[in-house]
């Protein structure tokens, strides 16, 4: 948790002759900004913990890829065409787009004969901003060749597990006041059930009424993971365009989110790998955001091609500025990054 202002304790910084220490003047400059604000390098000093925090976050998930040889790749940020989500917007660059993942390269990547991969990088989001909300943030994304979203769950265990022993090695973590045991296997529960368990009606009602999202993000998400981490798995199939439907029942698709605290960490599933498939799920959603007024994308031709190729996998991406706000115990994601966009 950072610090309260007047706690804090910057070091003097000696001063030419006839000039106060740098001490005071930060002080005054705090003092003269009683309005609530804050200048901006004064709550980068603020945030000293947390920003050392993630340093060990991001080390220690290098670490742990490395350690298990997968190869660290780096795809391009500007791409000529994203994945066609419905209500993930992509930001203009020119004439072509900044990656608001780097999903379908790094698919490429898996098709070119690449088994274990894995990439931390930058991606860019518009209409994104909020407590827990960056427009530019920083994900996570890794590839197993030959598993399931249900051997991604238990990687994703390990991954935090691994890295929350580099933190604090105590085997839990406080966040918000409350005390999260990391001991595996983490509970699972399925959509389908969360609904009869945390609403009071049924998937198929609420996507008959098109109350899915509604009661996730208002009745479900706030009960997930407050005591435990919870995967939330099997989503219906039209609430996720790239993975592999159930092979005992299509209506619902291999994925899973990982929650703590209600906090969502990460998005993975069971890759789909027919094209001919994949093509009609990214004109439906193309022709989702055009019935919502939204740009569309060009399809991505070269990523439909390369998905023959590509053998069974899974995929996972996870939102790293979030991860650190559960080890940094703030709620707050500015309170993890050196700047904020409105500080640029």
């Amino acid at each position: 948790m950072t610090a309260p202002l007047e706690a804090l304790n910057p070091p003097q910084v000696d001063a030419p002759q006839g000039r106060r220490p740098l001490l005071k003047t930060v002080r005054l400059l705090f003092e003269f900004q009683r309005d609530g604000s804050i200048m901006p390098f004064y709550r980068q000093s603020a945030i000293n913990r947390n920003l050392k925090i993630r340093a060990r976050t991001v080390q220690a998930v290098r670490a742990f890829f490395i350690e298990k040889s997968y190869l660290e790749i780096e795809t391009p940020c500007r791409i000529p065409a994203p994945a066609p989500e419905e209500h993930i917007d992509a930001q203009v660059s020119g004439n072509w787009y900044l990656q608001t993942s780097p999903e379908l390269c790094m698919k490429r990547i898996l098709a070119a004969g690449y088994p274990r991969i894995f990439q931390i990088c930058k991606c860019f989001r518009q209409n994104e901003r909020g407590s827990k909300h960056l427009p530019e943030l920083t994900m996570l994304e890794w590839y197993t060749s030959g598993t399931d979203y249900f051997d991604m769950m238990a990687q994703t265990e390990d991954l935090i597990g691994y890295v929350s022993k580099n933190i604090n090695s105590n085997g839990y973590l406080v966040y918000q006041g409350k005390k999260i045991d990391l001991k595996k296997p983490w509970p699972k529960i399925s959509v389908a059930k969360a609904f009869k368990k945390f609403t009071s009606t049924t998937l198929e009602k609420a996507l008959s009424e098109d109350l899915f999202d509604e009661l996730m993000t208002a009745e479900i998400e706030p009960n997930l993971g407050q005591k435990r981490p919870v995967f939330l798995y099997d989503y219906p199939a039209s609430f996720a365009p790239l993975a592999m439907v159930k092979s005992d029942n299509p209506f619902y698709a291999q994925r899973f989110e990982l929650y703590i605290t209600g906090l969502e960490l990460c998005n993975a599933y069971t890759e789909l790998t027919d094209p001919v498939e994949q093509r009609k799920r990214f004109e439906i959603e193309q022709n989702k955001r055009n019935g919502l007024g939204k740009r569309v994308y060009p399809m991505s031709e070269k990523f439909l091609e390369s998905l023959e190729f590509i053998p069974g996998a899974s995929g996972n991406a996870l939102g790293i500025d979030r991860l650190i706000m559960l080890f940094a115990d703030t709620a707050k994601i500015d309170d993890v990054v050196a700047f904020t966009p409105e500080e640029l």
